[in-house]
């Protein structure tokens, strides 16, 4: 309902995020790209670590300052850094995955090369193996005469032009903003001389990439600016087509952990790596890497803090983006994720202290319990005593995601009373967007198609604007029927989508509680 498309998506691979005999969690290493710091890599870090891995990074040599102190850094001092950090980490984790942006993949590629790495896998976003790309002039190939000029490799800027990678618009107006600002989050230039370095990578990737051996998934926008397909299919068909896929992505330019496919990004990572990403519906379908000793003493902690009515101990407990699904039709209702969880918890307090008591004996499958319980609760006389059962979702240690289901909703209505209207500026539209389409994924029937049809509409035009591109032909029926649902939304701000979105959501929602 709200993804984009890609011409191809790799099935999941089965390495746990967490081995079940020591409990000691996957890590992955994380390499930024040219110019850049670990923000190349978008929220990566953060969906990493909710799904249970520990995640490392590193400030590459002459990056983090100014441009000016790339000039006199090799090809060898980034691969010397990259080096000393696996050799630094590598050993914390029964297994280490390897993932790098731009020409952060290059070294990650290398690493894995002449470290013989097969601990864990590599993960290759958008590698510039070839410079040939949509936007760079033709006049390329002649860089290799400026390399020989003296002095010009240090003097001559190649700087940071449109569309600096990116091609959701809003997104690309809010980095050419930073930049005229001055805003120091990624180099706006680099020496020539660090290109010559680049090159230099690029031929000892070359010439190394047939050792690789981990398996590896390698993720490339058609359209990247910077460098085209013959980069992916070169790594692809080097490493071998046994060891090595890849995705396409259909709507993103060169940054494609934070342009329009970043979701598809972080899905596919994910995937190859065998891990489960928050909610239950996903946990379901995965192993939850977890010992059943660990498991059941997961539930007994998260059960403890729920007796004690500590809802925001569970943070302790679980992922820094932890779902609460709330049920009814009442000021409590909702989907609650990451920073709403810690302001529902709070409100659920001021509802009479409530905690949970009776449980039941746990019933398990793969990462889920269901265990029953009776929500208790007192405030200004009145008593609420409502019977039902906790869903709780585990994963590598971490608790994922918890759903109350209520025997009778019109109890717990009639107590905490209906939601009143929120006091303009009370939440921002940015946060009732990202609620609803949580609550979107936690409704309980499919609906038609021509709601489908509406949602997905709606939060394209949120999300990234006035649709662009070709119409899918004819006998791409489900995409044109995507398109045509979009471009029905042309001109319709971003703000109107928004509130249309949450609206639609909240209406089915409501709809089911009834």
């Amino acid at each position: 309902m709200t993804e984009s498309t890609t011409t191809e998506r790799p099935a999941a691979v089965e390495v746990p995020a967490q081995d079940a005999a020591t409990d000691t969690p996957d890590g992955v290493f994380l390499i930024h790209g040219l110019g850049g710091t670990q923000y190349d890599l978008g929220s990566m870090h953060k969906r990493l670590k909710n799904a249970g891995f520990v995640t490392h990074s590193l400030t590459l040599p002459g990056h983090g300052t100014r441009p000016e102190d790339l000039a006199g850094v090799t090809a060898e001092d980034w691969i010397g850094a990259v080096v000393a950090k696996y050799h630094e980490v590598r050993a914390l984790h029964p297994r280490l995955h390897l993932m790098g942006m731009c020409m952060g993949s290059l070294l990650a590629a290398v690493l894995a090369q002449r470290e013989r790495h097969t601990q864990g896998q590599l993960v290759l976003l958008a590698p510039p193996v070839y410079i040939d790309g949509w936007a760079t002039p033709w006049y390329r190939g002649l860089r290799s005469l400026l390399y020989a000029i003296p002095g010009v490799g240090r003097t001559m800027k190649v700087e940071e032009e449109d569309p600096f990678g990116i091609k959701n618009e809003q997104l690309r107006a809010i980095v050419k903003a930073k930049f005229e600002r001055g805003e120091n989050f990624h180099y706006r230039w680099v020496p020539l001389e660090c290109i010559r370095q680049v090159d230099r990578l690029r031929a000892i990737l070359m010439q190394g990439a047939k050792e690789i051996r981990c398996r590896t998934l390698v993720v490339h926008a058609r359209e990247d600016e910077l460098t085209s397909l013959k980069s992916a299919n070169f790594l692809v068909e080097a490493i071998g087509g046994g060891r090595a896929r890849m995705v396409v992505l259909e709507d993103s330019y060169h940054m494609i952990c934070v342009d329009n496919d970043r979701e598809i990004v972080a899905r596919s990572v994910l995937e190859f790596f065998g891990a489960a990403m928050p909610g239950a519906t996903t946990a379901l379908a995965n192993e939850p890497k977890m010992s059943p000793e660990a498991l059941a003493a997961a539930v007994t902690a998260t059960i403890a803090k729920l007796g004690a009515g500590d809802l925001a101990g569970l943070r302790e407990l679980a992922i820094p983006d932890l779902a609460w699904v709330q049920p009814g039709i009442n000021r409590m209702s909702g989907a609650h994720s990451g920073k709403s969880f810690a302001a529902f918890a709070g409100k659920l307090v001021q509802g009479g202290a409530p905690r949970f008591t009776a449980f039941g004996t746990p019933v398990f499958n793969r990462g889920i319990a269901l265990v029953p319980a009776t929500l208790v609760a007192q405030r200004d006389g009145a008593r609420l005593e409502s019977q039902g059962a906790l869903l709780l979702a585990f994963h590598g240690g971490k608790l994922l995601e918890v759903r109350w289901f209520a025997d009778e909703l019109e109890i717990e209505d009639a107590y905490f009373g209906a939601a009143p209207p929120e006091a303009p500026g009370t939440i921002s539209l940015d946060a009732a967007f990202d609620a609803a389409v949580l609550a979107s994924k936690t409704l309980r029937r499919a609906p038609d198609n021509d709601t489908l049809l509406a949602l997905y509409s709606l939060y394209k035009q949120a999300s990234v604007g006035d649709v662009a591109g070709e119409r899918p032909g004819a006998l791409d029926m489900v995409n044109r029927a995507k398109f045509d649902a979009w471009s029905q939304r042309k001109g319709m701000d971003r703000e109107s989508a928004m509130q249309a979105y949450v609206d639609r959501v909240y209406q089915l929602v409501s709809s089911e509680a009834r």
